[in-house]
């Protein structure tokens, strides 16, 4: 009786601790956050009385307070997210307005008009040169760090891989100018210098750890059991990977390769570094040793200079960009759920 009724006095003081504990502080959160939008100077009084309310509540109430932090991180991501969504929106509404469908079917960025055609067809090449590398190259990666790698060769690649995905952007884009570019521009006479060609290859080196990452986790999800039944019915390691390990993760390395995509559409410093500030089409379209500007170059190296319409259109492009990124990423989700149903034995 004594153990069911401490019991019901820790379940009330819990309760007690995060009622406590969560209308204060966030009342003291969401002050701060009006103070920094409207009185910047008062911030700090609000946030000192949020840090002074978790503190009590972590010495008193420990668990309750670090469900409310929780909460608190998970609620504050989707506030982001829309404040995000709501400014990009507002601040592109003269460019959408004023120009509406001719964003998107004329051919000049300039004095004669603001088209992001030219930008999104740079986009489009350099990220389907990115995929070409990033996508045969990651899953093949992949494949042999999860089921081929004997486990030393593992210790050493996947920490290798790490460090790949943690270079900075910049240093991708200053040796795809210095080295790449050359080399191209040196070989292929081209009559100016940096490409979409260079752009794509930098791009697709970049991606890399992402897609090899992601299917790497894919690929060793796939219940031993299904291997084994294949090997047990006397298939080869490689018929095994062939026939039912990469049918059967196909949807999680499917959404590698997409979540390699968004990689490189949204990647601004390699581009920018490497690319001319020549915002028109190629000639012919498919020129690869072009110099287009893409959506995310054109927004950093035209932002200091810009005002008016043409800010208003960077806004443009930068939403052109966020709904692009956002489909690519539901789109992962989304056929990770499948491979986790499909895993599962569910439909």
């Amino acid at each position: 009786m004594s153990t069911h009724t401490s019991r019901l006095d820790r379940v009330r003081d819990a309760d007690h601790g995060l009622k406590l504990v969560g209308s204060v502080g966030g009342v003291a959160i969401a002050a701060a956050l009006v103070a920094f939008l409207v009185a910047p100077a008062l911030t700090l009084y609000p946030l000192l009385a949020f840090v002074a309310v978790v503190g009590y509540g972590w010495v008193r109430y420990q668990e309750s307070t670090a469900r409310f932090l929780m909460f608190l991180t998970t609620v504050s991501t989707v506030i982001i997210l829309g404040l995000i969504t709501v400014y990009l929106l507002i601040r592109s509404l003269p460019a959408f307005g004023e120009l509406g469908i001719d964003m998107f079917t004329g051919t000049e960025f300039g004095a004669a008009g603001y088209s992001l055609v030219p930008m999104i067809w740079g986009t489009l090449l350099t990220t389907l040169i990115a995929m070409l590398i990033a996508g045969p190259l990651g899953i093949a990666g992949a494949l042999f760090l999860a089921e081929i790698a004997p486990g030393w060769v593992r210790e050493l690649l996947k920490p290798a891989v790490e460090v790949l995905a943690g270079i900075p952007s910049i240093v991708y884009g200053f040796l795809g100018l210095v080295v790449l570019s050359q080399y191209l521009f040196d070989q292929f006479d081209m009559p100016v210098f940096g490409s979409l060609l260079a752009v794509g290859l930098v791009v697709g080196v970049m991606a890399l750890p992402t897609v090899i990452s992601v299917a790497e986790d894919a690929i060793t999800s796939v219940p031993d059991s299904m291997k084994d039944g294949s090997l047990a019915l006397g298939a080869t390691d490689w018929q095994t990977i062939k026939s039912v390990t990469v049918p059967t993760s196909f949807s999680g390395v499917s959404a590698a390769v997409i979540l390699g995509v968004g990689r490189a559409v949204g990647e601004t410093m390699a581009a920018t570094v490497i690319l001319a500030n020549i915002a028109d089409l190629p000639d012919p379209l498919y020129d690869v040793f072009g110099n287009t500007v893409t959506l995310t170059s054109l927004i950093a190296s035209q932002y200091g200079n810009a005002s008016g319409l043409q800010m208003s259109v960077l806004f443009a492009a930068g939403v052109v960009l966020f709904v692009t990124v956002m489909t690519l990423s539901i789109g992962s989700q989304y056929v990770e759920i499948r491979m986790e149903r499909k895993l599962g034995g569910r439909q």
